[in-house]
């Protein structure tokens, strides 16, 4: 029997309940799975964010077998010279000649590169290409589009509330529940002297023989690539996502907003979820996270400010960074509002994690060996560093994208591009999120055992953050002028006119020159 559909189904559309079953009969279509060289090497991928993938792909095709589905799947091997072809186009352009599908079909994909790429292929190759919605969100491109139409900025708070009235979460007869649309006051607790209260870490998942067999591939063929495999424990299938959300829920939701700002030295996860992994590569969905999340406040099992915390993040800011890239992509990743220079990349320690910063030394070891950090180190400690730095805001997507595992170019671009990097002059940000270390001491103990002072702007025992954030301060006075946010910084800034500033702009210049020349601070 001919080959009526062939559904493609990529490494972040995991989704058991995906629109592509909609239009399948096992009978007459078949799916279409490949693991290809390009996307791996685009960016020089953390050796964990490529065994995640792969490895949740091949437990995704298990399931998909089980079900009756025939899935041709395409496999990396461990040597290079063996691979079938290098992209998304090559290798279905092979299969497509060797199947001879009436037609292809799949969910909108979540890079831009990804669907101009499969869209083309599908064009030479002549075969009608359906792109369905993607129902794993709560709101379509088109509802996101819509909604900012003829809006002057597109304000998270103002896109949140909606959501919120819209679905009917934490709502009461049309009011917040509690009388309030967010906790953030209660959400900024620091740790005392004696660091965290005891607290379960998230549930662990040892690694099967299919991602024994990833992980081994992995360690062959991307042996160059940055980041250690020693530590892979993520839930890789829909059943341990699961287990995941409730692990979370049951353990950490309670303090979760609590201490969703807080840091500590060697303290990995805290009370964070950590299912952004499982959530971006839709074995979870956001609904069934906001749902058990609504659940535990409305039993009493976990306060208002923590469930509002995480609801917020999802069906507020993941909804609103979607919009937002697919509202403004391909344009979007070309912004640069700070005239940053195009040639300034991250520095070497953010590979590494060398460096006697302890801050971002410890965010970094968080990141080579889990390939995560939370919000707070993502944001204010190595996007902080970077944007203090001048790094260019698409070189430091590149270099965010590389290494976190729960990395899609939907969600990482407008976080990395925009929010922690300013680099959009304010679509995602109301102001950069720039700040001294006197903000790190703030919120955790790292500046206790640093050998830099943060209180310090001169000298060689000088935070190389504060030292950054009046130089940054200094050398974008005018762009900042006009934003009332940022009116309180600026006056500071005046008061270290004159020779003060003059010193600490010298030494940010020997820090760049330092980076610059491929050693560490």
């Amino acid at each position: 029997m001919a080959l009526r559909t062939l559904a493609l189904v990529l490494g972040d559309q995991l989704d058991h309940d995906s629109a592509i079953f909609d239009a399948l009969d096992p009978e007459r279509d078949a799916i279409w799975m490949a693991e290809v060289d390009e996307e791996t090497t685009h960016v020089w991928c953390h050796k964990l964010r490529v065994a995640a993938f792969l490895s949740a792909m091949r437990h995704h095709r298990v399931w998909l077998e089980e079900r009756g589905f025939t899935v041709h799947y395409t496999e990396m091997p461990a040597n290079r010279g063996h691979d079938r072809g290098g992209s998304f186009a090559e290798v279905l352009r092979l299969d497509v000649r060797r199947l001879a599908p009436e037609r292809l079909v799949m969910v909108q994909p979540g890079d831009h590169r990804v669907q101009t790429q499969l869209t083309e292929a599908a064009d030479a190759l002549g075969v009608p290409l359906e792109i369905l919605e993607d129902r794993h969100f709560y709101g379509t491109r088109e509802d996101f589009a819509r909604w900012a139409e003829g809006r002057k900025r597109l304000v998270l708070e103002h896109f949140y509330r909606e959501m919120r009235a819209r679905h009917d979460v934490l709502m009461d007869d049309g009011d917040p529940v509690a009388g309030r649309w967010n906790f953030d006051a209660e959400n900024r607790e620091t740790f005392g002297s004696d660091g965290p209260p005891e607290h379960e870490a998230p549930r662990r998942f040892r690694p099967d023989a299919i991602t024994d067999a990833v992980l081994e591939m992995v360690r062959v063929r991307f042996r160059e690539h940055p980041g250690s495999l020693e530590h892979f424990d993520l839930p890789v299938t829909r059943k341990q996502a699961r287990a995941a959300l409730r692990d979370f829920v049951r353990h950490r939701l309670a303090r979760f907003g609590e201490f969703q700002d807080a840091m500590w030295e060697g303290a990995r996860f805290l009370w964070h979820s950590r299912l952004s992994f499982a959530m971006n590569v839709e074995l979870l969905s956001p609904r069934e996270c906001v749902d058990e999340a609504v659940a535990a406040y409305e039993s009493g099992d976990a306060p208002i400010a923590s469930v509002e915390g995480f609801v917020r993040q999802i069906l507020g800011w993941r909804e609103m960074v979607r919009g937002v890239y697919w509202h403004l992509m391909p344009a979007y990743a070309e912004h640069n509002a700070l005239g940053c220079d195009p040639d300034r990349d991250v520095p070497g320690s953010f590979w590494d994690g060398e460096t006697d910063m302890a801050c971002v030394r410890d965010a970094m070891r968080n990141v080579i060996d889990h390939g995560y950090a939370h919000h707070i180190q993502r944001l204010m400690v190595l996007g902080l560093f970077a944007q203090l730095l001048g790094v260019h805001p698409r070189r430091f997507h590149e270099w965010h994208m590389a290494m976190y595992l729960d990395a899609i170019d939907w969600v990482s671009l407008p976080n990395a591009l925009g929010m922690s990097q300013y680099g959009d002059g304010g679509v995602l940000a109301t102001k950069p999120y720039c700040a001294s270390g006197n903000y790190v001491n703030r919120m955790s103990n790292h500046c206790a055992g640093c050998r830099f002072r943060h209180d310090r702007a001169v000298g060689d025992d000088a935070c190389p953050l504060t030292t950054l954030y009046w130089d940054f301060l200094a050398r974008h006075r005018e762009e900042l002028s006009g934003n009332h946010r940022m009116g309180f910084q600026l006056k500071n800034l005046a008061r270290k006119e004159g020779e003060q500033l003059e010193e600490i702009r010298a030494r940010a210049r020997r820090i760049r020159s330092t980076l610059d020349q491929g050693e560490r601070l």
